[in-house]
């Protein structure tokens, strides 16, 4: 089965011009050489028996299809303990169009102060007493594709259904209403308009005629005119859903392996959901170079978090704060348990991985570092199933 690896690996050995940042290379480097002997072996050796067997490593970068499903599992168990026995609500913020051009070029300017605009959006939105009345608290999530890998900057935020007041009680919102999305649209465009007229950009290529002042007023003045795209959507049933819900967002990237259907003479096909046409599944192809530059545009900044908390779940204070809330609002208190990434694996496998498959009684122990490999020595590359990925 093809996958985004071997794409990468064609568009290396056949394009000669490569327009990418330094990033993007290396992230692009990481993905075509995890679970590959690039990457080195290490040795897993039997503690009861004389058997050995060698495994590829892995990469480990945020941006790769086979190197998620694990990092997503340990945030999700930390999160458990957060969980509020409250309704919660989804609400995605989006940016029109019109600023693609310009936040691609500023990514990491633009993506801090589109965090800031949505945070400060939903936190005075809660603390007005129309609305809530309280200090909310935001799981933030920045996703910037579509589902056919076009350029599509927007962040979904996931708010428990009430705060806690100054007066320290908590504020419960309505079931089936929490802001009303044209304030909530008509907020956050102003603040982030207001922050990107005072941010320090930089202007390439389409972009360079907003470097004249007259011309980037008249530009913000075309985006004060149009409605912003903000929408909520139904309140979870239960926090044991918002666990398996956030888990679809907080470490998901562009494109999963089993989307990709064919890769054949250069051309990629995948799959995709049309939302414009009732969510209906279609398949699109793409030559390996404008796969491949669809797929640039999604690498984010170096050490930039695209998850953040705010409000009650912001870091400092935030077990207290919990706490506290989980009292006002009769929620269970979970103890933390340590996480453990061998149970995790017999979990999503469906059986003992660590099992030596001669005597079937001994634990295969990792041994570093590997410096000889033998040909003719069992070798081993664990694939975790499709719905994992």
């Amino acid at each position: 089965m093809a996958e985004v690896q071997d794409i990468l690996r064609y568009f290396f050995s056949t394009v000669s011009d490569w327009k990418i940042n330094y990033e993007q290379l290396k992230a692009f480097n990481s993905i075509a050489s995890c679970r590959t002997s690039d990457l080195g072996t290490h040795k897993n050796s039997c503690d009861s028996c004389d058997y050995e067997e060698f495994s590829y490593n892995s990469c480990r970068d945020r941006h790769c299809p086979k190197c998620q499903t694990f990092k997503k599992e340990e945030w999700i168990h930390k999160q458990k303990q957060f969980l509020l026995d409250v309704q919660y609500f989804h609400v995605v913020f989006t940016l029109p169009d019109n600023l693609h051009g310009l936040v691609y070029q500023n990514q990491k300017v633009v993506y801090n102060l589109f965090f800031k605009a949505v945070s400060e959006t939903l936190k005075e939105l809660g603390m007005d007493k129309k609305y809530i009345g309280a200090k909310l608290g935001v799981t933030a999530v920045l996703h910037t594709w579509g589902q056919n890998l076009s350029y599509h900057p927007h962040i979904h935020c996931i708010v428990p259904g009430g705060g806690l007041t100054d007066e320290g009680f908590w504020n419960r919102s309505k079931k089936k209403f929490f802001i009303p999305v044209k304030v909530a649209s008509r907020k956050f465009r102003g603040k982030f308009l207001f922050y990107l007229k005072q941010a320090k950009l930089e202007f390439f290529e389409d972009q360079k005629h907003l470097k004249n002042e007259l011309d980037f007023n008249h530009f913000l003045s075309t985006l004060y005119q149009k409605e912003w795209v903000v929408y909520c959507k139904k309140p979870f049933s239960s926090a044991t859903h918002v666990v398996s819900y956030l888990g679809r967002y907080t470490h998901r990237v562009a494109i999963t392996n089993n989307r990709i259907k064919n890769f054949e003479d250069g051309l990629v096909t995948f799959t995709y959901r049309d939302y414009k046409d009732s969510n209906k599944t279609k398949e699109m192809t793409l030559t390996a170079e404008e796969f491949t530059r669809r797929l640039k545009m999604h690498i984010l900044p170096s050490k930039f978090h695209k998850i953040r908390h705010y409000g009650i779940l912001a870091p400092k204070g935030k077990k207290e704060r919990i706490m506290k809330c989980k009292r006002l609002t009769g929620s269970k208190i979970v103890s933390f348990e340590k996480f453990n990434p061998e149970d995790l694996l017999i979990k999503l496998l469906g059986t003992d991985y660590n099992l030596c498959p001669k005597c079937e009684s001994g634990k295969l122990c990792r041994t570093y570092p590997i410096y000889n490999y033998e040909p003719g020595t069992p070798f081993r590359v664990y694939y975790l199933p499709d719905k994992f990925a």
